[in-house]
């Protein structure tokens, strides 16, 4: 089971095009500053501007960089089935532990069309599948017993729960078990949704404060809520100010605060306002990184 802060990776750019230098050098200072495992190539990576070679790439590169020593969770998700199957396969044959599939967006399937797309994924290769339920981007929610059902298949072991609604946690643990995998795909209720019986959280913030947010989630798994209170706390205005803007954006401008990679990111997507700017660096003073 995958447990701890998993951060939803950003994909540094220089000039326009990929900086790998940059990317390994983040999957080092992750892994030294206590990060549990890697999801590249998710909505914070901003996988959808990036080609089907530039996605690849990505993922080889986070998986070489991070040469087994925590656990990579590869983003292969799609509204195009047969683009899923080609992203999942080459996710396995890298050598990625898991791949992260969001429920089809746009075109706005049945429950009965999720089915279908899930377990055409999980059939066409041998790697162990996490659902990525985010009905504000995709427009779909998965229900409870739709995921129940998933949970049937050996290979579809958990999900990333960005509903935002922390009764989930439970009615997923009546739906698919207590062993199946619950991560929280929001920072700010991450608390309560451990609380619940969740088992870490695949976190934007984790990009530009991976110590404490790995902290914190040490904290909730050892059941140690007081402390894991005082670290949100010092997060918690963090969390909102990323996302005041879009969150990568925002955690992009807070990683080139500390020198960690360019702020740059690609159209539609803009640079920040001042008054963002300006609140993600009281922010990051409240918690103490700078």
């Amino acid at each position: 089971m995958f447990k701890g802060s998993f951060p939803a990776l950003v994909t540094p750019f220089k000039n326009g095009e990929l900086d790998l230098e940059t990317l390994k050098k983040l999957v080092e200072w992750h892994i030294g500053e206590g990060t549990n495992g890697f999801v590249p190539v998710g909505t914070t990576g901003e996988s959808p501007t990036l080609t089907h070679r530039e996605h690849e790439t990505v993922v080889e590169e986070t998986v070489k960089a991070a040469a087994g020593r925590v656990p990579v969770i590869a983003g292969a998700g799609s509204n195009n089935t047969l683009e899923g199957i080609r992203l999942i396969k080459h996710a396995e044959k890298v050598g990625a532990d898991a791949a992260l599939v969001v429920t089809p967006y746009y075109n706005k399937p049945t429950q009965r069309g999720l089915i279908a797309h899930f377990t055409a994924l999980h059939d066409c290769c041998d790697l162990p599948i996490i659902i990525y339920n985010i009905p504000g981007r995709s427009v779909v929610d998965m229900t409870p017993e739709t995921m129940g059902e998933l949970a049937k298949l050996p290979r579809i072991i958990g999900v990333k729960d960005a509903t935002g609604d922390l009764a989930r946690v439970s009615q997923q643990r009546a739906a698919c078990g207590a062993d199946f995998c619950q991560l929280s795909g929001e920072d700010a209720t991450a608390l309560g949704f451990n609380a619940h019986g969740g088992t870490g959280c695949i976190s934007v913030t984790a990009n530009v404060a991976p110590k404490l947010c790995a902290e914190f989630q040490a904290a909730t798994l050892a059941g140690d809520y007081a402390k894991a209170l005082d670290y949100q706390d010092r997060l918690m205005p963090l969390h909102e100010a990323i996302f005041i803007e879009p969150g990568l954006v925002g955690a992009k401008y807070a990683m080139a605060k500390l020198g960690l990679c360019s702020e740059e990111v690609r159209l539609p997507l803009t640079g920040l306002l001042d008054s963002t700017k300006a609140k993600i660096d009281a922010a990051m003073a409240h918690a103490g990184l700078i």
